[in-house]
């Protein structure tokens, strides 16, 4: 689209009555809820799905690069925020040895012929928490700030074309600050590009049945913190987006997880409690229904009937679209026989290589398999030692100090401890699956290995940073060789290798 045909569709995303929007997703609740009660959301056994973003590098230079559109189309991938961003997400599987492998082998297939695909055109798609290296010729500044005013509707220039991504600058009803706030950083915006610096994975998982889904998602609350922990990926911003502070202040302030704050930041509003954040555990599924139909909507749109089964609540769906949080329920299907209810999990930043990823799908579903059969007393975990685990790994990666109920209901802080009974139940929930002992060891394999060497990749980050300042480099200078680092250690080993590989 041009940029007057982006804000043509802006204008027609805002006229869309709220009222009438807001009526019409209480109603498709209605409809929901009878179909999850008459269990047409229930599967025959739990099912998994995985989506995974990316952000586009210069193969030669590092910098940040645009996807081009028509390049995007032909390798299968979806656009996301900025015109540097590119996802993939999997088809669902079910959670046995066959499912995880065919997880992990579309993933290494389709991103291997995407590779190939941009390769030719001098780009290499980084699995990265957040990019530090602006584009060529531009500064980071000016690429995430960069916006026109059409008649009124301010585009982002460098943001993809959904009317939806713009519409949130544009909407009165929006509350979203458009600031990032970090350690040390502060950047003021007219749209929620900067919310673009990011990316993740999300691991899916599909509950056997719906109306137990309150009961996995709360453990999925309390295994957030740990897990994050084991996933940080991003502490480090563009240097010149810091303040004038000393290198030494910036690495000692750093979060190993900043990729939370900048989407809480740039997206909730400057004071009080925003639409980004870590939730509350559910009682029913029917209260998993009311809290998105009751959410703020953002950006309401018109929404158009597609022959899917799930037009029958087609704004819900629509609505659900800007419900932001760590970890949310889903319900959708295409057709009533795919009809689903999952749990996305979040928080963690976008992985070095394919097999690290893969490794929190395996022990995201392990977990919520095993934890809720075994009645796992860490399910008694106080939530806000659940949210607080959450905020302490974002800060500290695998230095947080964690809390943590084990197997036999002893309390502990120890994190040798934690990730004792954490590992061995996610083993467990992978062997009632059908995976053999060595299939699981060498899915969780990656996780355990951080955990031994005390070294995420935010950690491996930051210890290379510091030694490049150590040695005499000024701040910018040791970012962008340490990302130069990180950019050339994956090219070896994002498709086959592991980041155990980096720490040998």
């Amino acid at each position: 689209m041009t940029e007057s045909e982006v804000a043509a569709a802006v204008r027609e995303v805002l006229s869309t009555d709220a009222d009438r929007f807001r009526e019409r997703a209480i109603s498709d609740a209605a409809v929901l809820t009878d179909e999850i009660t008459d269990g047409t959301f229930d599967n025959p056994q739990a099912i998994v799905g995985f989506e995974y973003e990316f952000y586009a590098a210069d193969a030669e230079t590092d910098a940040l690069r645009r996807v081009p559109r028509r390049l995007l189309r032909y390798i299968g991938f979806e656009k996301e925020l900025g015109l540097h961003n590119a996802e993939m997400t999997t088809s669902p599987q079910p959670l046995n040895p066959y499912g995880l492998r065919a997880q992990e082998m579309e993933i290494r297939s389709r991103l291997l012929a995407a590779l190939e695909c941009t390769r030719a055109e001098g780009i290499h798609l980084a699995s990265d928490g957040i990019w530090t290296i602006p584009p060529t010729g531009e500064t980071a500044r000016e690429y995430l700030l960069d916006s026109v005013d059409d008649e009124g509707i301010r585009i982002a220039t460098n943001m993809s074309d959904s009317a939806r991504y713009h519409a949130m600058a544009n909407a009165e009803s929006s509350d979203a600050a458009m600031t990032l706030r970090a350690p040390h950083v502060t950047l003021e915006a007219d749209t929620v590009m900067p919310e673009s610096l990011i990316t993740s994975i999300q691991p899916h998982y599909q509950v056997a049945q719906a109306t137990a889904l309150p009961v996995y998602f709360n453990y999925a609350l309390r295994v957030a913190g740990p897990l994050v922990a084991l996933g940080v990926n991003s502490p480090f911003f563009p240097p010149e987006l810091y303040d004038d502070v000393p290198a030494e202040t910036v690495l000692g302030d750093a979060w190993m997880g900043s990729r939370i704050p900048v989407f809480e930041s740039v997206l909730n509003p400057p004071t009080g409690e925003g639409k980004v954040r870590f939730p509350r555990d559910l009682s029913t599924v029917e209260e998993a229904v009311d809290r998105i139909v009751t959410d703020d909507a953002v950006v309401p749109m018109p929404v158009e009937e597609t022959g899917r089964y799930d037009d029958a609540f087609a704004t819900f769906r629509r609505k659900h679209g800007t419900y932001w949080r760590w970890v949310r329920p889903v319900f959708d299907g295409a057709t009533r026989s795919a009809a689903n209810a999952r749990i996305e999990f979040r928080p963690i930043a976008a992985q070095p290589t394919v097999r690290d990823s893969v490794a929190f799908l395996a022990c995201f579903a392990g977990l919520l398999e095993s934890l809720p059969n075994a009645d796992h007393p860490v399910g008694d975990l106080d939530w806000e030692d659940a949210r607080g685990n959450f905020e302490a790994a974002v800060r500290d990666g695998l230095g947080a100090d964690l809390r943590w109920i084990t197997a036999d209901g002893e309390k502990t802080t120890d994190r040798e401890a934690l990730y004792a009974d954490l590992f061995a139940h996610a083993e467990e929930g992978l062997l009632r699956r059908g995976l053999s002992e060595g299939e699981a060891a060498r899915y969780l394999g990656p996780l355990r290995r951080r955990l031994k060497d005390g070294r995420s990749p935010a950690e491996w980050k930051r210890d290379r940073v510091s030694a490049r300042v150590a040695s005499g480099e000024d701040l910018a200078d040791a970012i962008t060789g340490m990302q130069g680092e990180y950019l050339e250690n994956q090219r070896r080993t994002l498709v086959e290798g592991s980041f155990s590989d980096w720490l040998e």
